[in-house]
């Protein structure tokens, strides 16, 4: 059976987001990590660049496999052995303070990622069953740095942070978080206490510690244009997958 789709410029750019070069560099990364396969056992029934285009789809889409099958006209038990293989290859890569560090303005948040497997996810705030993923954002340029783990969704901002292990990644850094991340050494906002308003200095602070901290939440939306990052129906590790390989094409669709 034939596909629809093939690895061309026409589809590469209407259904990935990426235009065909930025695509191709998403491609070298794949290839270079062992993407073509072990060099032994039966032969993929699709070519490395069509078998990236559907992990972009499926990222992009969240069609179920037995949707994307006919799509590239394989199986649906192909479709799911492409997922297992190329998830983890499409991972970004946590970037390190590099030495102007000290110049360096780094954001993070928590996103609350709708799931469906119980045993990553928890009953939270947004009342369904999420998992709460911590992202480092580049403020100058909206570029994800690093993204952890899933917690529980019902795991607070500050705990779900001091877990993650990401602020190994940000040393000599300066971080910055909104109020849920008080007592973890980032900067965050000030708060009012009991009787004491802020002061003018203090509230000036606060709404440009706003302005700035606003990027990581545009970052977020621009990551779910994904749809798997809506409503992820992976089950363990592919939830993490899912949100490193979005990172990674976030961040090739930002790049010049």
């Amino acid at each position: 059976m034939a596909g629809v789709l093939r690895a061309e410029r026409v589809w590469v750019e209407t259904f990935t987001g990426l235009r065909v070069d930025q695509f191709g560099r998403l491609l070298k990364a794949v290839r270079e990590r062992g993407g073509e396969g072990c060099g032994w056992g039966r032969p993929w029934r699709l070519p490395l660049a069509e078998r990236v285009l559907l992990m972009a789809v499926y990222y992009r889409t969240n069609l179920t496999m037995r949707q994307l099958a006919p799509l590239f006209g394989v199986s649906p038990a192909t479709v799911c052995r492409v997922i297992l293989r190329l998830g983890p290859l499409l991972a970004i890569e946590p970037a390190r303070a590099s030495q102007d560090a000290a110049d360096r303005l780094w954001i993070v948040d928590g996103t609350l990622i709708p799931v469906r497997d119980r045993t990553v996810g928890a009953s939270s705030r947004n009342y369904r069953f999420s998992a709460n993923v911590q992202v480092i954002v580049d403020a100058e340029t909206r570029l994800v740095v690093a993204t952890a783990r899933p917690a529980p969704g019902n795991t607070a901002d500050a705990k779900a942070w001091r877990d993650s292990g990401l602020a190994a990644h940000c040393e000599g850094v300066t971080v910055i978080g909104d109020g849920a991340y008080i007592n973890t050494g980032l900067v965050v906002p000030h708060r009012k206490r009991p009787g004491r308003p802020l002061l003018k200095g203090e509230e000036e602070d606060n709404a440009q510690h706003r302005k700035v901290r606003a990027r990581v939440e545009h970052t977020f939306s621009r990551m779910k244009n994904y749809k798997i990052l809506r409503d992820c129906r992976q089950r363990s590790y592919g939830l993490h997958h899912a949100v490193q390989a979005v990172a990674r094409m976030h961040n090739l669709a930002l790049a010049a």
